[in-house]
């Protein structure tokens, strides 16, 4: 069993996070110990691990929540579970893409600074006007 600062360094969570998390019940059956603070298994360990996953993804708290419902009625909501999963993994893609294109104009930027600051290329810009 671990204490709660001692699953937050697990999980690589604040202490603050992993008790939003508790109160907000995205943490269902926690246990209690004799002082009646909050105990975790490496079962409730895994799990928030991939609560920390979903919440990297993007998923809102809300849909945590629901995906965590479905999680607890067992196997028969693995369709529902796997659609939610799929929805993230598409919003993923989506922000790869973007961040893809973001770093190719940063390198193309890059590349043009180089060319100019070497002499290859005569500088230009979009906003000012240059003179030769």
């Amino acid at each position: 069993m671990y204490t709660m600062k001692e699953t937050s360094q697990r999980v690589k969570m604040t202490y603050e996070a992993l008790k939003f998390y508790c109160n907000e019940g995205l943490v269902p059956n926690v246990k209690r110990d004799k002082n009646n603070h909050r105990i975790f298994d490496d079962r409730d360990v895994s799990w928030i691990e991939g609560l920390t996953c979903l919440r990297k993804c993007g998923m809102s708290i809300s849909d945590m929540k629901v995906y965590m419902e479905h999680c607890m009625i067992g196997e028969e909501s693995i369709p529902d579970r796997k659609a939610m999963l799929d929805i993230q993994r598409k919003i993923l893609i989506d922000k790869i893409r973007e961040l893809n294109e973001s770093v190719e104009y940063i390198d193309s930027k890059q590349k043009f600074y180089d060319d100019v600051l070497e002499g290859r290329i005569k500088y230009f810009s979009n906003l000012i006007s240059v003179v030769d």
